[in-house]
């Protein structure tokens, strides 16, 4: 099995291996739902990682009582906001670099471009909405920085839209995550919260595809 079946496979059947890691690791078990947020969250190159899946679906093993809520929230809350605060420093501090590469592996530039633009139309308040869209959340942190965006103004809309985003998703999850519909067909959930998440995704950059788009190069002019 490829890593990208053996992936998909892992996301749309989260519930039970994630039932697998808290019988074999425990408390620990914390600690790594922690470091997943942590890297979407934090590290440009791992935008891949289920956030939304993860946060809706430790929320339901709450809701029978594997796992215990406020630990959750508190440890998904510090894992977003820290996460998102380490991409801000690491595009404040060497992102123009990073941008300035002709060949950039590790970073898909129409992403940023897409990214850039969201952050245009919406502000500072792209901090909050950006955390529910996934592949956006990711790189929205990234953009505040090289747009020297101020840490202060930064922080509040960090938190902010941690907090927004926690609630939500792990809140749906242990609310709703427990009925016997949801549980019976949590993998077509997990499909649907995926599908929910990325359309506002693919409709900004449908729309940039028809008016050109931004260039790479404009990113670093961001307002602060």
């Amino acid at each position: 099995m490829s890593i990208i079946q053996t992936f998909i496979n892992v996301v749309l059947h989260l519930d039970k291996y994630l039932n697998v890691i808290i019988q074999n690791y425990g408390i620990w078990t914390y600690a790594i739902v922690f470091l997943i947020i942590f890297c979407e969250t934090g590290l440009v190159v791992t935008l891949f990682l289920p956030g939304d899946s993860i946060l809706f679906a430790t929320g339901a093993l709450a809701s029978i009582g594997s796992l215990n809520f406020p630990t959750l929230f508190i440890t998904f809350f510090i894992a977003a906001v820290a996460g998102d605060t380490v991409n801000y420093h690491i595009g404040k501090n060497i992102g123009n670099k990073i941008l300035e590469k002709e060949d950039m592996k590790y970073i898909n530039k129409e992403y940023l471009e897409e990214s850039h633009k969201f952050y245009q139309k919406h502000g500072s308040m792209t901090i909050v909405l950006g955390r529910f869209i996934p592949i956006i959340r990711t790189f929205v942190p990234f953009v505040a920085g090289i747009g020297e965006m101020s840490y202060p103004k930064f922080i509040s809309y960090n938190m902010l839209g941690g907090f927004s985003w926690v609630t939500l998703m792990l809140g749906g999850g242990y609310f709703f995550g427990g009925l016997p519909f949801i549980k019976d067909h949590f993998s077509y959930v997990v499909i649907a919260i995926i599908i929910i998440s990325i359309i506002p995704a693919i409709v900004t950059i449908i729309k940039e595809k028809k008016n050109g788009g931004n260039k790479i190069n404009d990113v670093i002019n961001t307002e602060s």
